[in-house]
């Protein structure tokens, strides 16, 4: 994705709040061999691009001064109630050098699953998003987690989630978060088994079984 950036000479409160009147969000761009330089970008066009979920999670390309960046989004400071950017920071990228990155996840596939088509559960997202390493050119938009074989009483984990390649999950010591919890529904009518129906239904060509007789009334007393 590709944005343009201009180089901006002042700094401070009372620059930045002349800025924002002016219809520009002030920014920095820094890391690298080169020395952190103030930016400003056009509000509306930002605005719109924060949106994206590739502009937060993807490399992007800054054109500055005529120059094309390798940059990553790094913070973005929101006005408390107002629809207004305040400051947001980029980062510089080195294809060489391994990035620390937080991913959306997508999921598909659960509405196929035992759990959810035969069991009477959901699929409960505790994750949305998950932390990894890898070079720059492998830095995907999002990763794709298949949900299809989810089972009741089992959990999906960070560690079960196929990667794309030359990336991997960053855990924490030995921790291997929960992605997906299948979740019973309270209520929920739990599909028969096909052998379970088919020992419910009377036998091809055969009679239904008699019914019971009616227990004897007691006798009349005299």
């Amino acid at each position: 994705m590709k944005f343009v950036a201009f180089e901006r000479a002042k700094q401070g409160t009372g620059a930045s709040r002349r800025l924002r009147n002016s219809g520009r969000t002030p920014g920095i761009v820094y890391g690298g061999s080169t020395d952190t330089t103030l930016i400003e970008l056009d509000h509306n066009a930002l605005w719109h691009t924060i949106k994206k979920e590739a502009f937060h999670a993807s490399v992007l390309d800054m054109e500055l001064n005529g120059v094309e960046h390798k940059v990553l989004l790094r913070d973005v400071q929101m006005h408390p109630y107002k629809q207004l950017i305040l400051h947001i920071d980029f980062q510089r990228v080195d294809a060489t050098t391994k990035l620390h990155m937080k991913v959306p996840l997508h999921f598909f596939g659960d509405e196929l699953s035992p759990a959810v088509k035969t069991d009477g559960c959901i699929a409960n997202h505790v994750l949305t998003e998950i932390e990894v390493l890898c070079l720059p050119t492998d830095l995907p938009e999002f990763i794709k987690v298949d949900l299809s074989g989810l089972k009741k009483g089992r959990s999906l984990h960070v560690t079960d989630i196929v990667l794309p390649k030359g990336v991997t999950a960053v855990k924490h010591g030995s921790n291997n978060p929960v992605v997906v919890s299948v979740v019973l529904i309270a209520g929920a009518v739990v599909e028969a088994p096909a052998a379970d129906a088919a020992a419910a239904a009377p036998a091809k060509g055969g009679k239904p079984a008699a019914k019971a007789a009616p227990a004897a009334k007691p006798a009349a007393k005299k």
